[in-house]
């Protein structure tokens, strides 16, 4: 069994590839989300549709952007947590001895 530091090295551990919304809403707005995709497909010209999908990809970039900035973020303050956790044990034992 590889440890995580292995996982990561070899590219093993992706968890953006992973992560799945369980709120029960999350299908019913992706479901809502293409229904109105294909009625602007309808509406709109070829090119004017093309145009909304940019748009949309260009928010999807941003979106991927900001939540890689979270996720960083996030795992800093928590490794961060457990250096402060690591410390106060090191207090408590040595106040044992």
């Amino acid at each position: 069994m590889k440890s995580m530091l292995e996982a990561l090295y070899y590219g093993e551990i992706r968890p953006e590839e992973n992560i799945v919304p369980t709120n029960p809403e999350y299908r019913e707005i992706s479901r809502r989300v293409s229904e109105a995709m294909g009625m602007w497909k309808e509406k709109l010209s070829n090119d004017d549709f093309n145009q909304l999908e940019a748009m949309l990809e260009l928010r999807s970039q941003s979106e991927s952007m900001h939540a890689t900035s979270t996720f960083i973020n996030g795992f800093q303050l928590g490794a961060l947590m457990m250096i402060e956790i690591y410390a106060a044990k090191e207090e408590l034992l040595n106040g044992l001895g």
